[in-house]
């Protein structure tokens, strides 16, 4: 059944780096959940450590426009220069290209002009998650190019794929757009967020980013773009569970009701 909707892998070496991307996703999931949390947002400052200089290097902090530009614009430039490396591929590969680069785009364009910001970035944290989306995006798009070889599935799922990630991006921003609304121009203090799903979970804009890569995955229809969107939907599970830990302990007015991803579920 599940061959019916995915295309054949490239090769052992594809399949590889599948299983290591999940498992990585995976294990930035779990790390959340043991308090390891990956320090930007309202946990830039946490896992703070003193050690050898390599490790004080990247234990630096930046400000937090100037980490969250470095996390989301090379996987951008991968996105805008995969239409120069792969002219050519047919509809599906457009979609796909066209897929991760408005994603990528999107949130540059949020970083510079919608996001507040208050605290910093731990340049460790930058670069690994920087360097994972670049990866996740030139694999994406590379292991999709290699595609064009084999038959289509028989299921096709692209066009419904382009309806969740419309609607992923669509809420994502949303969203993102509230969130930037509850500060003053220079307040920097957290705030309970108010509109929206906001009003059901304490992080919406997870639960359509999530969608956005499952829209991707289904536009693209290879193994790797669905490890990525199971593994980007368990770490932004993990991280929405302890961002709605850290409300509860902040604020005692927050409303018990608020679940932390899913309406009523979770």
């Amino acid at each position: 059944m599940f061959q019916s909707f995915v295309f054949e892998e490239a090769s052992s070496i594809i399949t590889a780096i599948t299983v290591i991307t999940f498992l990585f996703l995976a294990y930035l999931g779990a790390s959340e959940i043991a308090g390891k949390h990956l320090q930007y947002s309202k946990f830039w400052n946490v896992n703070a450590n003193s050690g050898s200089s390599s490790s004080n290097f990247l234990q630096g902090k930046m400000s937090s426009k100037l980490g969250m530009l470095i996390l989301y614009a090379p996987a951008c430039v991968m996105g805008f220069a995969s239409f120069f490396m792969y002219p050519d591929g047919g509809t599906r590969f457009m979609l796909l290209k066209s897929a991760v680069t408005i994603h990528f785009f999107k949130r540059v364009l949020e970083v510079l002009f919608v996001h507040k910001y208050s605290g910093g970035m731990i340049l460790g944290s930058v670069l690994l998650i920087s360097s994972s989306y670049f990866m996740l995006a030139a694999v994406m798009i590379y292991i999709q190019h290699l595609t064009l070889q084999y038959t289509e599935p028989e299921i096709d799922l692209k066009s419904i794929g382009v309806l969740i990630f419309l609607v992923g991006i669509s809420g994502n921003f949303y969203h993102h757009y509230l969130l930037s609304k509850l500060r003053g121009s220079k307040e920097k203090g957290y705030k309970i967020p108010q509109g929206g799903l906001f009003s059901m979970v304490i992080c919406p804009h997870y639960l359509f980013e999530i969608l956005g890569f499952v829209g991707i995955s289904f536009i693209s229809q290879t193994s790797f773009s669905f490890c990525c969107a199971v593994g980007v939907a368990l770490y932004l599970s993990a991280r929405s569970n302890v961002t709605r830990k850290w409300y509860l302990s902040k604020f005692e007015n927050f409303p018990k009701n608020v679940k932390a991803l899913i309406p009523f579920v979770f």
